[in-house]
């Protein structure tokens, strides 16, 4: 058990399969459980076995949950232990329980606009606690970046509501969440962001070494999350009306309404436990950036790399966040 190379994953995060695999184990809701003195334990085996030394008695089984445990619950940039909501293991308790919420509650304006700030305020939580750290935002920042997607979020759904009330058929009425949330996104990760935009964020060459930092790469990265972020509640929140629009045609189902939301928030928890690790693994989590793109796109961030380094590379990485 000499030479065990812990940071490198366990699956080839190249592939799309490669990177399902990981996000399946990574995002494991049952992490969410794991006490403080287990995740500490889990960080100081995993140090230890980076640092090259491996523990008297200690299996591979061992080493590989230590792995699991600090790779789920401490941030990749910084080191720093997560806040358990904003972790990506918590996206499957924590989503299935208000989506089916908004879900439910989506006919009156006082159970929409409840339920998205209670979304707004989850997300707000869960962009944070996922940002590439290297970026830190004000107390200003935060605020407004919070204020914003949540006024996006809620004009959203009580316009789009209004709008449909009397033009569309109960069952578009039921995608009001949807696309409150889809908007709301497109606002709220880019503010919680906004630092990434404004300075740019570390770029690496190859070998992890920093060579620079870039606004495009930033724009990529958020770019991606914003994408994987809508497709992650996607499934659930289009399908699910379909399925209650039909199931509310018998009068059986009808009659047993206080079952409704229980329903929705389990078959919401079904599409997550899949669509979780399923849409942070469409991209890399080590994304990469062409520097002449970033020659053609941003010539004073390429001219600050060619200062600093004898070689260019062709290519550059950064962490995207999730």
């Amino acid at each position: 058990m000499s030479n065990i190379d812990i940071v490198q994953p366990l699956w080839d995060l190249s592939t799309f399969t490669g990177r399902l695999k990981h996000y399946f184990w990574i995002t494991d809701p049952r992490t969410c459980f794991a006490t403080d003195d287990e995740l500490d334990r889990a960080k100081e085996l995993y140090l230890t076995v980076k640092a090259g030394t491996i523990p008297q008695n200690t299996t591979i089984d061992q080493i590989h949950y230590a792995k699991k445990l600090y790779e789920s619950a401490f941030h990749p940039d910084s080191g720093e232990k997560q806040n358990v909501f904003g972790r990506m293991s918590f996206q499957m308790p924590g989503g299935m329980a208000i989506t089916g919420a908004m879900l439910q509650w989506y006919k009156t304006t006082t159970g929409v606009v409840f339920w998205q700030w209670v979304n707004q305020s989850f997300n707000a939580l869960v962009n944070y606690t996922n940002r590439n750290a290297n970026s830190s935002l004000s107390t200003t920042q935060l605020a407004v970046a919070y204020v914003s997607a949540t006024t996006s979020a809620l004009v959203a759904a009580v316009g789009y509501k209004a709008y449909l009330q009397k033009r569309a058929t109960p069952l578009f009425q039921r995608y009001v969440p949807f696309v409150a949330v889809a908007a709301a996104n497109c606002i709220n990760i880019p503010l919680m962001r906004q630092n990434e935009l404004i300075h740019g964020i570390g770029i690496e060459d190859e070998n992890g070494n920093v060579v620079g930092s870039s606004r495009l790469a930033a724009g990529k990265g958020i770019a991606q999350v914003v994408f994987s972020r809508i497709a992650m509640c996607a499934p659930g929140m289009l399908i699910l009306p379909i399925i209650m629009e039909r199931l509310e045609q018998y009068q059986s189902f009808r009659r047993m309404a206080i079952l409704h939301a229980p329903f929705q928030v389990l078959v919401v928890g079904c599409f997550l436990t899949v669509m979780v690790p399923t849409a942070c693994a469409l991209f890399p989590q080590k994304a990469e950036l062409s520097t002449s793109m970033m020659k053609l796109v941003e010539p004073e961030f390429y001219e600050e790399m060619r200062k600093k380094n004898d070689r260019i590379p062709e290519l550059v990485y950064f962490n995207k966040g999730l």
